[in-house]
């Protein structure tokens, strides 16, 4: 595998990534405002006139025009650029790690003799995919949520949907090729990570067999209704003691698509995860736009990503709670305790503070 080759596969996946970015500006322009994604096509603001196809080509065309329309002048947002270029650049990492990397340590088959076109073998590919596709939904949430404070729930229901028809031909622990650990064992052996990291539960039950798409539809499911469940609980909590609203209903829509993506176990470790990216969208908010408010969708899409990418060396270290009922009870009824009293420190310095 020559660097040679491994440049030229980061530059078309970085090139489809800014198409892809180039439709989530129109998502994001569009979606919140119930508008029509495919019709009527690319136009000003300004002058009302189509965009001709050479004007918009991802990223080389607003350089070229400067950032205006060649018609009137009107200037466009830096806003497209930069998502074009963004998702660019998280596709091609997103590329790297995992299948030029194999950070999820999946089955490489590698090439089989001919002309090497593509060194890579198909499961990486579709992992990859998989995962590529979650990160459009992503994308394109965080981007309304920004703009405009909301997370348009047709945006979440069809990423919810697709990720629950991908999840019955990529049932756990597809592509894993690693036998399975020994269901009495303790404490447990690793379990081997694939699409989705982990089943719904260890020991599978003899009903729900590994690999059957009946058992990846119900791995699916249950990590979509952990993600809706678990905002919406927080967010109950939250609103008790500090007698406010504290997460919005399109955080825990945003949870259920990602839950239905990657298992409720992913969707449980990226809800803490996302505080450290929440800390910094924060601080960049009250810095550089001066602007208190935080709308907490890209840091859960930031924190799912995360959490996605390092599963391997977050999972096996939390492996023996997450399958361990009593534990996870206890642990619910701490975390309740927890947000609980947060949330009534919070009122009482608000009060404090009148």
């Amino acid at each position: 595998m020559s660097p040679l080759l491994i440049y030229y596969w980061l530059a078309a996946i970085f090139i489809l990534g800014t198409v892809v970015g180039s439709f989530i500006n129109v998502v994001i322009a569009r979606l919140p405002l119930e508008r029509s994604l495919i019709w009527p096509g690319s136009r000003c603001g300004s002058c009302f006139q189509d965009i001709r196809w050479y004007d918009n080509i991802p990223i080389l065309s607003y350089l070229w025009l400067r950032g205006r329309c060649r018609t009137c002048g009107q200037g466009f947002s830096a806003g497209y650029l930069g998502v074009e270029l963004v998702t660019g650049l998280l596709f091609a990492g997103l590329f790297y790690l995992e299948v030029v990397l194999n950070i999820h340590n999946w089955p490489d088959l590698g090439p089989r003799g001919g002309v090497i076109v593509v060194p890579w073998s198909w499961p990486l590919i579709l992992g990859f995919m998989h995962h590529a596709v979650l990160l459009t939904f992503l994308i394109s949430a965080s981007g309304c949520d920004l703009q405009g404070r909301e997370i348009p729930f047709p945006l979440t229901l069809t990423g919810t949907l697709i990720g629950l028809m991908l999840s019955m031909p990529f049932a756990w622990p597809w592509p894993s090729t690693n036998p399975l650990p020994a269901p009495v064992a303790w404490p447990p052996s690793p379990l081997p990570e694939g699409i989705y990291a982990w089943p719904i539960w260890w020991p599978l039950p003899s009903w729900l067999p590994a690999f059957s798409w009946y058992e990846g539809l119900a791995t699916g499911l249950a990590g979509a209704l952990m993600g809706t469940f678990l905002l919406r609980a927080i967010g109950f909590i939250f609103g008790i003691g500090a007698g406010k609203e504290g997460l919005g209903l399109g955080d825990a829509d945003l949870m259920m698509m990602v839950g239905s993506f990657l298992g409720w176990q992913m969707v449980l470790v990226a809800f803490f995860v996302s505080v450290g990216p929440g800390l910094f969208f924060g601080i960049f908010q009250a810095l550089v736009r001066k602007d208190n408010s935080l709308p907490f969708g890209p840091s859960l899409a930031a924190g799912s990503m995360i959490t996605c990418l390092c599963w391997g060396w977050i999972g096996p270290k939390l492996q023996i709670l997450f399958f361990w009922d009593t534990m996870m009870l206890i642990l619910a009824a701490a975390s309740a305790v927890f947000f609980l009293g947060m949330s009534l420190l919070l009122r009482v310095l608000n009060a404090i503070k009148r």
